[in-house]
């Protein structure tokens, strides 16, 4: 078991229960340390006056708050703890919203609160049952590591989870942040109707386990490469074309008829009201840890028909395949660029490689 990063209690009217916060993400990046090309020496960073060029003890720096240029206010160690909001002994809530009006974008890092102790398990599960039948998330303001936080306290798998969130005033605006964005796109009927099939018939079943961080996966076989003393072979690959405007009905039959091909059958369709709750559900926040580059790893249909089977770089069944499971094909047999490519480039190269291999036999 984990130890909790904080201990104190959550209240909510006159119901009061013990909880402790656990760390509810872990990130899994690869680590470098930094050293100087040629030596295995570390490269170290230290404080230094940028007028003298002399290196500054700690205990001898204080901060400053730039008020004009190169004119600064002093501000004390102790002057800043004196105003830190310190440790909350509580989470107080001091109400319920509905968690389905409130944005994603407002949703930062995620804790685990369980109960501290078993005598308080019942109150626990009231609070945790309550909240997911209501559908409501509790907000409470919270201090942590000397920094204040808006947090919100929701159920989610019979047990509560707070969230820390962003203020208002910490949300950029999209339309001053992002450029190009259209105003009024005058779209036609069919243009709409096409691109909502195609979404529809590209629509999956959230399974978290199903992705993972390929890029991870490429920097530990780098260094496993490196230290084998296995040549490193690399290349950019072909970039992506957009999409023109002129070709954007035929790009939109295009991607659809190629999904009714490789469709399985049998392939259950999403029901209106099944569709409002998917949406619904994807507001709420999931546990996250940093950005990172994911690819799926769904599972493969197998044909029935023996028949109809390929070989593994065959067309029919390549074109079935997931991103992910065309790069592990793609490793196995070693084609270069393989890291910068798309799902449709991996098939190709794919293609490419198995008509080599059936010539060369």
């Amino acid at each position: 078991m984990a130890r909790p990063m904080w201990t104190g209690v959550l209240t909510f009217g006159l119901v009061t229960v013990p909880v402790a916060l656990y760390t509810a993400t872990s990130s899994h990046d690869v680590r470098f340390h930094q050293l100087q090309r040629g030596t295995s020496d570390r490269v170290r960073n230290k404080r230094v006056n940028e007028r003298t060029n002399e290196e500054v003890e700690f205990s001898e720096i204080v901060k400053g708050y730039e008020v004009a240029d190169g004119e600064y206010v002093v501000v004390e160690p102790e002057e800043l703890e004196q105003i830190s909001p310190g440790r909350s002994r509580t989470i107080d809530i001091a109400g319920f919203v509905d968690l389905a009006d409130i944005d994603p974008i407002f949703f930062d890092r995620t804790y685990y609160l369980g109960p501290c102790g078993k005598e308080y398990q019942k109150v626990y599960a009231l609070l945790v049952e309550a909240l997911d039948h209501a559908g409501k998330a509790g907000l409470a303001m919270f201090a942590m590591r000397g920094k204040e936080y808006l947090t919100a306290v929701r159920s989610e798998n019979g047990l509560l989870e707070l969230h820390t969130m962003h203020f208002a005033d910490e949300v950029r605006d999209a339309r001053t942040e992002v450029g190009d964005l259209p105003e009024k796109t005058k779209l036609s009927a069919q243009e709409v109707k096409t691109a909502e099939q195609l979404i529809g018939m590209l629509a999956i079943e959230w399974k978290p386990e199903d992705w993972h961080d390929t890029y991870e996966d490429q920097v530990r076989k780098l260094v496993e490469d490196k230290l084998a003393g296995r040549e490193i072979a690399a290349s950019a690959g072909p970039a992506p074309e957009a999409t023109n405007v002129v070709d954007l009905m035929d790009a939109l039959r295009r991607s659809l008829e190629g999904t009714r091909k490789t469709e399985p059958t049998g392939k259950k369709t999403t029901t209106s009201s099944g569709r409002k709750a998917a949406a619904a559900a994807a507001r709420t926040p999931k546990a996250s840890g940093g950005k990172k580059t994911t690819t799926a790893r769904a599972s493969t249909p197998t044909p029935k028909d023996p028949a109809k089977r390929t070989s593994a770089t065959g067309k029919r069944q390549l074109s079935q395949l997931t991103k992910a499971e065309l790069y592990k094909r793609a490793t196995d047999l070693d084609i270069q660029g393989r890291s910068t490519m798309t799902r449709d480039q991996l098939q190709h190269a794919l293609e490419q490689t198995g008509r080599r291999h059936r010539a060369a036999s």
